[in-house]
């Protein structure tokens, strides 16, 4: 129940706020936090997470090399030093003692100096050569990296171009031993069999169900329909006609966004280039007399914005939205406003409306099936509750997104954005 005083705050405002600009926050704006300050220990422990998978396992190979390199010149260096240390000869000078041992001083002076300066060029040569050989195993790492992760970039690469219509065909197929990652990928490709099936019993299920639900609803009508043209036909069965009349409507209505819910949420089977201009333009023609209906006034803003897509999908979704906009309006003097063209590289079109005051925190549960303002599976005067949910698939089928936000003065503003392409 609107109040005077809402509605006359309602027709205030004349203008929706325009399609730019960055994303709206959908709900309560988060709570403000404060980065806490950080040790450099903790920072370093972060280190490890931020390091992609090849490169931890190049920096792991070219450690072990190193160390490996680093113990067998450790090793070599000791040994080396040791036995020229004690590979120097005694001599016997053949003097007399005073000389003999002057003599014999000077020549172990000569070895010390000798072997410390053998020493010293084997330790600068052999950290030199660690240092050629640390490069040397870390791009060794890389590459025995590159090559034991090969498998797992085709297994990417493949999950990347599969899609509902490349199921039936498209697969792994690793060769190799069957190690971990032939296991891993034989595994992925019966899942891949799996969700085949799955698809293709839910493509038929939803063929079946169109033919099996609408055909006895279009019987009925016909049937209440040639009942009611009857002229002796009393008043009585003439209102329980028209009443049946309009349950067997509302049902074909349900029915039919259910089947466009479940065939939305599917791959987009058509592709074609559109311009969402048109699509609009085709929206708004349907929707006006409904408008008028309802005493609500549509403006319009259209500029060209190509794309590739389905257009019966992105039709049905704008009208939708206007529908939604019409129906969900104030009593006198609605209005809705629906714009489209690119922004910021995006395609976008927006649909905003007058209305009663919507939550920010029940904006989003509004995208659930069969959910309404204020509403769950209760009120269903107005619709089925799956107008929202049709349109969020259709855009994600798209590769968009959709947002909601609630207008100043009461109302929503629903955007569209899609894929420039």
């Amino acid at each position: 129940m609107i109040s005077p005083h809402s509605a006359r705050k309602a027709t205030r405002v004349q203008e929706a706020p325009p399609p730019s600009g960055p994303p709206a926050w959908d709900g309560p704006p988060p709570p403000a936090q404060t980065p806490a300050q950080r040790t450099p220990m903790e920072r370093m422990k972060d280190l490890p997470g931020r390091v992609s998978i090849r490169w931890r396992l190049t920096l792991t190979y070219g450690a072990l090399v190193f160390a490996a390199a680093a113990v067998l010149l450790l090793s070599v260096y000791v040994i080396v030093g040791t036995a020229i240390d004690y590979a120097w000869p005694s001599i016997d000078w053949g003097l007399d003692p005073v000389q003999n041992a002057r003599l014999d001083a000077a020549w172990r002076e000569f070895q010390r100096q000798a072997v410390q300066d053998a020493r010293d060029t084997l330790f600068s040569s052999a950290f030199m050569a660690l240092l050629g050989v640390g490069i040397l195993a870390l791009i060794i790492g890389y590459f025995v990296a590159d090559r034991a992760l090969r498998p797992v970039a085709q297994m990417t690469a493949t999950a990347r171009k599969l899609s509902e219509s490349t199921l039936a065909h498209q697969r792994i197929a690793l060769e190799g031993p069957n190690d971990e990652l032939k296991e891993l990928a034989d595994t992925f490709d019966a899942m891949l069999t799996r969700l085949n099936i799955a698809f293709d019993t839910q493509r038929r299920f939803v063929a079946n169900a169109s033919h099996e639900l609408r055909t006895p609803l279009t019987i009925n009508r016909t049937v209440l329909e040639i009942a009611l043209s009857d002229p002796e036909a009393s008043e009585d069965l003439k209102t329980l006609g028209r009443t049946l009349l309009e349950v067997n409507a509302r049902n074909e209505k349900l029915i039919e966004g259910l089947l466009l819910l479940a065939r939305s949420e599917r791959e987009l089977a058509v592709r074609k280039p559109l311009d969402v201009q048109e699509v609009a333009q085709t929206a708004v023609e349907q929707v006006t007399p409904f408008a008028l209906e309802h005493g609500v006034t549509v403006t319009t803003e259209l500029v060209s914005a190509p794309t590739i897509g389905d257009p019966v999908l992105l039709e049905r979704s704008v009208s939708n939205l206007l529908e939604n906009a019409v129906k969900y309006n104030i009593p006198e003097n609605g209005k809705v406003w629906i714009r489209t063209g690119m922004v910021d590289g995006a395609l976008v079109v927006q649909v905003a409306n007058t209305g009663q005051h919507v939550p920010a925190y029940e904006v989003n549960s509004l995208f659930e099936p069969f959910r309404r303002l204020h509403a769950d599976r209760v009120d269903s005067a107005k619709g089925s509750g799956l107008g929202l949910s049709i349109v969020r698939a259709v855009v994600h089928a798209h590769g968009g997104n959709v947002t909601a936000v609630p207008r100043d003065g009461g109302g929503l503003v629903v955007t569209i954005r899609l894929p420039r392409r």
